[in-house]
């Protein structure tokens, strides 16, 4: 099997409320740090093919607000309320090694050491002390990402994630 074809579009949040009257957006950001998102400075909005730019940007207590081009009150960033926030693949900087983006990650058959196929990859999330992948199979199951002792390989040509797993868990 080759290698997947990555996603062009990268999910890294949303817009989540709006910002004072003059067009600022709360932003809900899943890159660590928070901030990480004012990082990129072109945003796809929702369904939108046309980049907006980030004009400012900032860290606002425990959130983040970010002021959009075409953005001046807050009608406009209401209507903006709800929408995902990505980027383009390009835009991202390569991983390090044993590191991998999520959504590389989703849709990739999980098997145990002994090659029982526990599911695929439906999602991960955060908890912390860990990421952990949401494996969908015969039931779902809850598995810590913690290298080497749970997570063994990840192999993108065979869409594969080898893991120490008793199936009976």
């Amino acid at each position: 099997m080759t290698e997947r074809a990555p996603s062009s579009r990268i999910v890294l949040g949303r817009i989540s409320g709006v910002h004072g009257v003059r067009g600022w957006v709360k932003v809900f950001s899943e890159t660590d740090p928070r901030e990480g998102i004012l990082g990129y400075r072109q945003w796809l909005l929702g369904d939108e093919a046309m980049p907006r730019r980030v004009r400012e940007g900032q860290r606002h207590g425990k959130a983040v607000i970010a002021l959009l081009d075409d953005c001046e009150d807050r009608d406009q960033a209401a209507a903006l309320v709800g929408r995902e926030i990505a980027v383009t693949r390009d835009q991202l900087p390569p991983p390090s090694p044993d590191e991998f983006y999520w959504c590389d990650l989703e849709g990739l058959e999980v098997v145990t050491l002994d090659g029982v196929s526990l599911g695929r990859v439906d999602h991960l999330f955060a908890t912390g002390a860990n990421d952990v992948l949401v494996v969908a199979g015969e039931r779902e199951r809850l598995l810590p990402f913690v290298w080497e002792q749970v997570v063994r390989d990840v192999d993108f040509e065979r869409a594969r994630i080898t893991v120490d797993w008793d199936p009976e868990f």
